[in-house]
């Protein structure tokens, strides 16, 4: 029998990411998978909305990335600051995520509920799985 593979949680991997690099530029955008209770200007959801097994070692998860702000330029700049975020991910903190790619480009998504102006883009991270001890 072949040996147990395993994947992190891929939301978690680039939720953790993104804290991280939007701190080290000085914005410090809250970034997680709920829309907080109490709004603030600016967040970033990130939703796992599905993605596949590719082979033995990489699982390939679709993720959906919501942008919010106060204005649709804000949210749109927002936006375009994390989508350049994560095509530089590959490679942070070793080969745990080593390729992302584009499956959705950013487009306008007013919250339907708040009005709050969003945009959206969904992307792909190829991420690598780690044999499971027993």
């Amino acid at each position: 029998m072949s040996p147990l593979v395993g994947f992190p949680d891929a939301v978690a991997v680039v939720a953790t990411y993104l804290r991280e690099q939007l701190v080290d530029r000085g914005d410090d955008v809250p970034v997680g998978t709920r829309v907080p209770s109490r709004r603030p200007a600016r967040f970033v959801r990130l939703e796992r909305i599905g993605g596949t097994r590719l082979d033995r070692v990489t699982d390939r998860p679709r993720i959906d990335v919501h942008c919010w702000a106060d204005s649709e330029e804000a949210a749109a700049d927002l936006a375009g600051v994390v989508r350049a975020l994560l095509f530089a991910m590959p490679g942070w903190r070793g080969a745990v995520a080593y390729d992302v790619a584009e499956v959705g480009g950013p487009n306008t998504l007013p919250d339907p509920e708040s009005e709050q102006p969003r945009v959206v883009f969904a992307v792909e991270v190829s991420l690598r799985g780690a044999r499971l001890v027993p």
